[in-house]
């Protein structure tokens, strides 16, 4: 299939996910924007270095998604928007009685609410095109749960009721709307964390990733970013135009325990 002629906005997307996802709507021809609330050279080069492998159209606009004003202005001065991957995300674990305020109110405005505004300010470009996909980056952790990870375990919760409600509202529109729930990913933040678990526990690579970082991940491997690109190029394709409002889970098991 190809996407030429769409316009993707991936949100958090100068690394990780959102990246890897940025990297194969592109090669499957897809012009893209990338984001973050950055705005480095490095920044402008990453959609540089998209567009001369892909020959597609790619550039990066700078917004901080933990305000409404800005996620919706992102959409905006992105001039079109066929396919939107919200995927902006961080984390922070603490107790619930010791979760600081501060932190709630930012996991959730960046996680949830942005999600709120980036669909309200595309859906009316969609709609005028004719076609659309939305396509939310949730989580495992959008379908179970852990402790101490209240307010990312929320706002993927969040996620995933938005996701049908936007599903829904769209139902008998040329537009869909799903949620990737990934497990763990191999992203270079996860590889750089792996010597220091290494040494926390004094145990060799494979042990680590095995029993301890993929302890719930019943498969035992990563996924990797390339198939979450993957996954959200078949959920661009006219093999998934009635695919809307469901989640589709590529956690190596987790969710089946």
């Amino acid at each position: 299939m190809t996407l030429a002629g769409k316009t993707a906005v991936i949100t958090g997307s100068t690394s990780g996910i959102g990246l890897g996802i940025a990297q194969e709507l592109a090669r499957s021809g897809a012009n893209v924007v990338l984001n973050s609330y950055t705005n480095d050279d490095s920044d402008h080069q990453l959609a540089e270095e998209i567009s001369k492998e892909t020959g597609t159209a790619a550039r990066f606009i700078s917004a901080d998604l933990s305000k409404g004003d800005a996620a919706r202005g992102l959409i905006e001065q992105a001039g079109a928007c066929d396919i939107l991957i919200n995927n902006a995300g961080v984390q922070h674990v603490a107790p619930i009685d010791e979760f600081p305020v501060e932190k709630w109110d930012f996991i959730i405005s960046l996680m949830l609410n942005s999600v709120f505004h980036t669909t309200a300010a595309a859906l009316p470009m969609m709609r005028k095109a004719g076609w659309g996909r939305v396509i939310n980056i949730s989580s495992a952790h959008g379908l179970t749960a852990s402790p101490y990870k209240s307010a990312y375990v929320a706002a993927k919760h969040g996620v995933v009721g938005m996701t049908k409600v936007v599903a829904l509202e769209t139902a008998q529109e040329p537009i869909t709307a799903n949620a990737i729930c990934p497990g763990y990913v191999m992203t270079p933040l996860v590889e750089s964390q792996i010597p220091a678990t290494m040494e926390k526990y004094g145990m060799d690579r494979d042990t680590v990733i095995k029993e301890v970082m993929l302890e719930r991940q019943p498969s035992k491997e990563f996924a990797t970013v390339a198939e979450l690109g993957g996954t959200a190029v078949f959920l661009c394709s006219d093999a998934a135009k009635q695919i809307t409002g469901t989640t589709i889970s590529v956690d190596g098991g987790w969710t089946a325990l």
